[in-house]
Parts: C-alpha cells; sequence; structure tokens
C-alpha cells in the first residue's frame, strides 16, 4: 500500500480526470505527435470524442503535409459532427492546400468545396475570422463564374471590421492592393496600425513590399525601442536589409540573431532566416557562404521558391 501511494504521488496532477481527447490534445499542442497519434487511433466509434479525434488527426496530418490524410480525417469528423465551425474551417483548408498543387480538373472540383466548408464554418460560429480571412482569398483569386468578386471580398472584410478592427482594416488593405490601388491601401494599414499597435509589422511589410524602405525601417526600429526581445521585429530588419540591399551590416546581425532563437508557431521560420541570410550573404558577394545558407533553408524547407533560384544562381 506504501508503494502504491508513492507511485500515486508522482503521477501530474494534470492527468487526473483527463479524457483520451484532453490528454492527446495537450500532446497535440506540444508537437508529440507519434504519442497523440496512438490516443486518438484508439478512440472507438461509439465514443463522444470519435469526432474530435478524427479532427485531430487531421491537424496533425495537415502540420506533417500529408493533405490526403488529413481530409480524410476532416471529412470524417465533419460527418459524424457538422456542428463544429474548426471541423469544417479546417477541411477547407485542407481542400485549398491540395488545390494549390493540383490540376485545373481537380482545382474546379475543390473549390465550391473549400468555399462551402468556410462558409459553414462563418455560420456555426458568426465571429469565426479565420474563416472570413479564408473566404476573402477565395473570391479574390476564383473567376467569376465559380462565386469569385471583389466586392464579396469587401463585404467579408466589413463583416470582419466589425468583430475586429484591426484585422478588418488588415483584410481592406489587402484587397485595395490586389486592385492595384496602393494609396487607398496605406490608409487602410495606416487605420490598422492605429487600431492596434501590435499590427505595426504589417504596416512596415507593406512599406517594404512597396520598396519605401526608410519607412519600413523605422517602424522596426520602433519596435524594437519598445520591446527589444521582439524577435519578429528582429527578423523583420533582416528581411528588408536582404530584399532592399540596404543596410546590410544590420540586417546581417539580426538575422544572426533570429537564427539564435526558437521560433514559435506562426513565427518566421529557421529556413526564411537562413535564406534571407544567405540573400544578405549574396548581395555581398560572398558566392561560397551564399550557398551554403541556401542549402541549409532548402534542408529545412524544400518548398522555398527564392531558396532554390538563390542556390541556382550562387551555384553557377
Amino acid at each position: 500500500m506504501k508503494s502504491l501511494i508513492c507511485v500515486l504521488l508522482f503521477i501530474p496532477v494534470s492527468l487526473y480526470g483527463q479524457s483520451a481527447i484532453d490528454k492527446a490534445t495537450a500532446l497535440f499542442e506540444a508537437k508529440k505527435y507519434d504519442e497523440a497519434v496512438k490516443i486518438l487511433e484508439g478512440v472507438p466509434k461509439k465514443s463522444p470524442d470519435y469526432a474530435g479525434s478524427r479532427y485531430y488527426l487531421g491537424r496533425i496530418a495537415f502540420n506533417q503535409k500529408e493533405f490526403d490524410d488529413a481530409q480524410d480525417y476532416f471529412e470524417e469528423a465533419v460527418v459524424v459532427n457538422d456542428k463544429v465551425a474548426d471541423y469544417h474551417n479546417w477541411l477547407g483548408n485542407t481542400y485549398g492546400t491540395i488545390a494549390r498543387d493540383a490540376n485545373m480538373i481537380k482545382q474546379g472540383i475543390l473549390a465550391p468545396k473549400m468555399k462551402r466548408a468556410w462558409e459553414k464554418a462563418v455560420e456555426l460560429d458568426t465571429k469565426n475570422i479565420d474563416a472570413r480571412t479564408s473566404l476573402i482569398q477565395y473570391y479574390l483569386q476564383a473567376p467569376g463564374f465559380m462565386g469569385g468578386s471583389v466586392e464579396k471580398a469587401k463585404e467579408v472584410a466589413k463583416q470582419i471590421l466589425k468583430l475586429n478592427p484591426a484585422e478588418g482594416h488588415r483584410q481592406m488593405g489587402n484587397i485595395l492592393l490586389s486592385e492595384k490601388k496602393p494609396n487607398e491601401a496605406e490608409k487602410e494599414f495606416l487605420e490598422m496600425a492605429k487600431a492596434d499597435p501590435t499590427y505595426a509589422n504589417g504596416l512596415a511589410n507593406f512599406y517594404t513590399n512597396q520598396k519605401q524602405y526608410d519607412k519600413a525601417f523605422a517602424l522596426f526600429e520602433e519596435a524594437l525601442k519598445k520591446t527589444p526581445e521582439d524577435y519578429v521585429s528582429i527578423y523583420q530588419i533582416g528581411r528588408t536589409a536582404a530584399v532592399s540591399g540596404q543596410r546590410l551590416d544590420r540586417g546581417e546581425e539580426c538575422l544572426k540573431k533570429y537564427l539564435s532563437y526558437s521560433p514559435k508557431q506562426n513565427e518566421p521560420s529557421h529556413a526564411g532566416a537562413s535564406m534571407r541570410l544567405a540573400q544578405i550573404k549574396e548581395k555581398r558577394g560572398n558566392k561560397a557562404e551564399a550557398k551554403k545558407l541556401f542549402e541549409t533553408a532548402l534542408k529545412l524547407d524544400g518548398s522555398l521558391k527564392e531558396a532554390k533560384e538563390g542556390l541556382e544562381r550562387v551555384s553557377k
């Protein structure tokens, strides 16, 4: 009995009372995918957690770029329970990802499916911003006979504006950019940063893309004065230097610092930082170092088109 009590004392409190789906979710968040899969695959079909288990198996497959498997899991989750917005949203995301590299026929089949999935997500969760931003991209990219429409995109951006003003202005700015209206877009991005100062990087990125590099550098440096460990701004200074060919010393310093940091979810990757540092080395005429860095970037992420192009340039 005494030994049993000792064993129980060493069981983490967080595991008491946890369901299988709770344990798997914690493992998923910790990116311990293999352990999560073992639990999720063991959830029986009659369990109330079955739809959730398919959803998380889909999320894991998606993160591992096994998109066909992700589609199967999300479709099953929706069949079992079609009342959860996230199931539809991620099903739409998966259709969209598969369509990106598909032929025209398959794209034509997937397009209405992704649109319906995102629309259903919005219907189930009227505050769902992710599904709305996906719909905006759909409306901007799809041809008119498949429901594409700039006006529809603007209507959705106005809906987002009511839910999150900064994000609404950002989306409207992106729509105006797609219409080649940079002056009007700038007004939206300025309103975005005014509504939420944490969106200032978005304004700086706009200036970078518009080749207004001095304004971009100034905004990123201002962000660093306020928060010296703002690693996204640190990366962006490096990116702007690599793109512009300006302030190369400062850009190299920032990218090296970023590569010593472990990025969080949705932050720029080490692959991207290595590629930007390679571009700086290339601009300095150091092809040997640039080549090594482009190769490193591609080992980390083989899909980086700019890294592939850069490697070809410096290998000649």
